[in-house]
């Protein structure tokens, strides 16, 4: 099965001292080889962030 589930997290939070919020969503290893990096949003700080893929 070529789709793997991956964690995205937060880049902004941690610099303004708030949790960072994580998502999981999954990607196909053999189109896409790069780390995923997808605006979502952060309820801690009440707008869309840059999240990228963790691990």
């Amino acid at each position: 099965m070529p789709r793997e589930i991956v964690i995205l997290e937060c880049t902004e939070a941690r610099k303004e001292g708030k949790a960072p919020s994580r998502y999981m969503t999954t990607r196909n290893k053999k189109q896409k080889t790069e780390k995923i990096e997808l605006k979502k949003f952060n309820p801690f700080l009440r707008r869309h962030t840059l999240h990228r893929e963790i691990k």
